[in-house]
């Protein structure tokens, strides 16, 4: 792609004094309109080395008001976001709805220079590239506008300029020896930066590619592409809002390897323990789960433990039990209540993404991501497209856990429709437990058809090969809570 750059394109000063300030002021104009919609713009500069990026994001951002608008300086990942996924630190960054992220260097450093430098081998690299893809392709999806320019200077130009930065006391500092190394091995970096650009060229989010031996023609090819890319998202936008999409009633789980999974109303709950195997059973395998915590907190390998089921099916004693076997400096409870309103303002997997632990860490959710497929799904908190859209996108999720190296364990814990009201009158009648009984309870269980078929669908496009579910049938608390120790304990040492 960088062949196509014309690197000698300019425009003389008399043009650019009559266009830029007509194209600055709309700039901000069109700032307003993004708040008003709530249309979340993602702007991104990557680029050689004294290209001028700096430059062109201080001129760009300041037709911006800062109160909806903030610049994000990236450099090479920090030992402690290394011990998160690659999109871990990205995805904690993206805006929200009305909002404006203007970057510095993005994700693409990883696939490019960081990639040469770190030694990254084809495979890694190219998984990296499908994960950026994806992700990008989640965003837009859900409605995020991502502007991506690649600042273009040819060899000889970025010399002149590291020199000019050198040979002045207060600029000296800016050429870096990293800069000089890039510089002498420009042809290899080249060839770096264009397979990032050909791989990463979406239809979704195109790559703009900016000739920048020329500072002011290089502005107003920044502020045009911007100006031209707001306008078209935000009259896509209210297209879309005038003439919705008629959804298509097809769930597109992705090409994933899955597990076939018993529908739930085939799912014998006859299941039982005695008290006494009960109890030597639970000291026994809390004591091996105890163990794998040294292990994998010693092999850096991160656990993420996913509980979703019905109503009072012994989700929290559940949980419990596995807790009491861990360290507590090496695992957290994360209980996945509504959405607040910064939440519900983002991508809805921007939430999860900040949970995420850190490698060697335990997370063990009550509750999950999939309520987009539950609860958003019957009770139309979100669209039709979006929940049918949502199995691919966990999926996805989950994938890019994995091959970060995590276990994944989901359990579904089941129960039948008399059982559970057996519990909730228990709840409604014992002043103690009381405060776990409410109206939602109530009336979630008047849709429990529509549960169950919501979840039969979880069950079957969500259980792949790297993240099976597992019903636990919780009929019976405690035979429920020495299978869910049992799985975890098998999941642990089958990573490891």
């Amino acid at each position: 792609m960088l062949e196509k750059v014309n690197l000698k394109a300019s425009v003389s000063k008399e043009e650019y004094k009559k266009e830029a300030p007509v194209l600055e002021a709309e700039l901000s104009a069109l700032q307003q309109t993004i708040k008003q919609v709530k249309l979340p713009v993602i702007i991104i500069f990557e680029g050689w080395g004294s290209a001028g990026k700096g430059g062109q994001i201080a001129r760009l951002t300041l037709n911006f008001d800062p109160r909806g608008s903030k610049v994000y300086s990236n450099v090479a990942p920090t030992e402690l976001e290394k011990r998160h996924p690659d999109l871990w630190r990205y995805w904690k960054i993206i805006p929200g709805g009305g909002e404006i992220a203007t970057m510095d260097r993005s994700w693409y450093q990883e696939v490019s220079t960081l990639r040469l430098e770190q030694g990254i081998d084809d495979v890694t690299n190219l998984r990296r590239m499908n994960s950026i893809n994806t992700f990008e392709r989640q965003l837009t999806d859900n409605g995020y506008l991502i502007i991506k320019f690649f600042l273009h200077i040819s060899q000889k130009d970025q010399k002149e300029r590291l020199e000019n930065l050198a040979n002045s006391k207060n600029t000296e500092w800016r050429a870096t020896e990293q800069d000089w190394k890039r510089n002498k091995q420009y042809d290899r970096y080249y060839r770096a930066f264009d397979e990032m650009l050909e791989y990463t060229n979406t239809t979704y989010a195109p790559w703009h590619l900016i000739a920048s031996t020329h500072r002011q023609n290089a502005t107003l090819e920044v502020y045009r592409t911007v100006v031209d890319s707001i306008k078209t998202a935000l009259a896509l936008k209210e297209h879309r809002n005038a003439y919705p999409v008629t959804p298509a009633n097809i769930i597109l789980p992705g090409n994933f390897t899955f597990v076939p999974m018993t529908p739930l109303g085939q799912v014998s709950l006859d299941k039982t323990i005695t008290d006494e195997k009960y109890k030597k059973q639970l000291d026994k395998l809390q004591e091996e789960l105890s163990e794998l915590h040294n292990k994998i907190y010693r092999k850096r390998v991160p656990v993420i433990v996913c509980y979703e089921g019905w109503d009072a099916a012994g989700k929290g004693g559940n949980i419990r039990r596995i807790a009491a076997a861990l360290d507590p400096r090496g695992y957290e409870v994360v209980p996945v209540a509504a959405p607040t309103a910064p939440e519900l303002n983002h991508h809805y997997l921007w939430r999860f993404w900040n949970q995420i632990p850190k490698d060697g860490h335990i997370a063990i959710y009550d509750r999950t991501w999939y309520g987009r497929v539950m609860v958003e799904r019957i009770e139309g908190f979100c669209s039709t497209e979006d929940w049918q859209r949502a199995y691919r996108e966990i999926n996805e999720f989950e994938r890019e856990l994995y091959d970060w190296g995590a276990v994944i364990v989901k359990f579904w814990l089941h129960i039948d429709k008399d059982e559970q009201l057996r519990r909730f009158t228990d709840r409604q009648n014992t002043p103690s437990k009381q405060w776990k009984i409410t109206d939602e309870d109530w009336r979630n269980r008047e849709k429990w058809d529509q549960y169950e078929e919501a979840i039969d669908d979880m069950l079957k496009y969500t259980s792949t090969d790297f993240a099976p579910w597992h019903i636990v049938e919780s009929q019976n608390k405690k035979y429920a809570r020495i299978k869910a120790l049992k799985i975890l304990i098998d999941a642990i040492k089958d990573r490891l």
